[in-house]
């Protein structure tokens, strides 16, 4: 009851306060920012974007990406040359038949954010501008390790030659953590702050180490170390070395190596993988022809996906059709595709080779011969965004629903049955 509202939440306040969600724009935006839960767009980690808001348009993009626990996500935003709006950024956990949960929040002043991701699952992303705003982003999502130190010192996770849930006494039980490879005596070191809760000596782990991670409710766990240089109830700082790699314990037939676990708190063993695995490379934005705002069209049929490259479904009621000349705005790009928005609103990827520049291959060239009023949508009761007086030479730059797109010499767009 008492929480402290996001951003976004604070600013919808705003508008229902001025009582902007009774007007048109108001309520858009307000609509805007729930059908975002309904329309993300599958992507991979990490991915980068480049994005358009139109200030006539009031919208919100979303994204939804699968996580593991133990991973920290980092989510980064930059606004184009001469941008001055502000831009509500918000992570969410999605749960099916539930209500997405917030995870972490930030508008202009700070647009660059990391949160840890407590269990595996999908996680949302919605981007939406204030009212009126206009301009162009790029947009980062990337994955990081939580832990900030690999636990030996001078390897990194290329070291790991057993990985979780590999068999483990002809099958008997399973291995419930990694081995990290390393010349004996290696030092082992701290993944992160905390406190040594407990040394000793056991038949599988031989000597070993746990060191209590108080902030994350983490247990982790170092064995079959050569030696162990901490103790009990000692404090330590990531980095601080507690051990040397050897093979006691079990491992006394094995290659030197550090078991590394991590136990949490009412859950067990979980998978400590996600928690030390390198930064992914940083995705490079998108190259070529900015194309944001700009209206394309495809060159023949074509499927409009709610997901990029290989991760495109299979599923075929996920798909849309689109037909030939249908003209699409570009709100986005990323890699060699498109996100573009069909003249129905539907948002989806489309693959860059498959349209052309609308206004520089329009479809014909034609003089209108009475006074004619352009609409913002191709249906009858659209608002209408400019008129055109009589004898205006115009360009078609598509065709739905009956309704040409038309362009006039001075830049005005809108829809208009001819």
């Amino acid at each position: 009851m008492f929480q402290k509202a996001t951003p976004h939440e604070a600013y919808a306040r705003q508008l229902r306060q001025a009582g902007l969600d009774r007007r048109a724009a108001g309520r858009a935006w307000l609509a805007a920012a729930e059908q975002a839960f309904r329309d993300s767009l599958v992507v991979p980690l990490p991915f980068a974007e480049t994005g358009f808001f139109q200030a006539d348009k009031p919208s919100a993009a979303s994204y939804r990406y699968a996580v593991r626990a133990g991973e920290q996500v980092h989510v980064s935003l930059t606004l184009g040359t001469g941008a001055a709006a502000r831009i509500f950024l918000d992570a969410y956990e999605v749960v099916p038949g539930r209500t997405p949960a917030p995870l972490a929040s930030a508008d202009t002043l700070v647009l660059d954010f990391r949160y840890r991701a407590e269990a595996d699952g999908q996680h949302l992303l919605r981007v939406q501008p204030e009212l009126l705003a206009t301009g162009r982003y790029t947009l980062r999502v990337a994955r990081e390790p939580s832990l900030g130190v690999f636990p030996v010192l001078g390897r990194t996770d290329a070291a790991v030659g057993s990985f979780w849930g590999a068999a483990r006494d002809a099958g008997a039980r399973q291995h419930e953590g990694i081995d990290i490879f390393a010349a004996r005596g290696t030092p082992v070191v701290a993944a992160t702050d905390g406190l040594i809760s407990r040394t000793g000596e056991t038949p599988i782990g031989g000597r070993v180490v746990w060191l209590a991670d108080a902030e994350a409710g983490n247990h982790i766990y170092y064995a079959h170390l050569d030696k162990q240089l901490v103790t009990a109830g000692q404090r330590v700082r990531a980095g601080d070395t507690l051990g040397l790699v050897g093979n006691t314990g079990n491992a006394r037939s094995t290659m030197p190596h550090l078991h590394f676990g991590i136990y949490r708190s009412g859950q067990g063993a979980v998978d400590p993988f996600p928690f030390v695995r390198r930064p992914a490379a940083v995705t490079a934005a998108p190259s070529g022809p900015d194309r944001r705002g700009e209206f394309v069209r495809l060159r023949t049929a074509a499927t409009l996906c709610p997901a990029t490259g290989q991760d495109k479904p299979v599923n075929p009621r996920s798909i849309v059709r689109l037909p030939a000349q249908l003209p699409l705005l570009v709100v986005g790009q990323q890699g060699a595709d498109l996100r573009v928005q069909t003249p129905s609103g539907q948002i989806g990827y489309v693959v860059a080779q498959a349209v052309v520049p609308a206004a520089g291959a329009p479809l014909r060239k034609l003089v209108l011969a009475a006074i004619t009023e352009l609409l913002t949508l191709p249906a009858r009761n659209a608002p209408a965004a400019a008129a055109l007086p009589a004898q205006s030479a115009v360009l078609v730059l598509g065709q739905a629903n009956g309704y040409s797109l038309l362009r006039g010499r001075q830049g005005e767009i809108g829809w208009a049955v001819i």
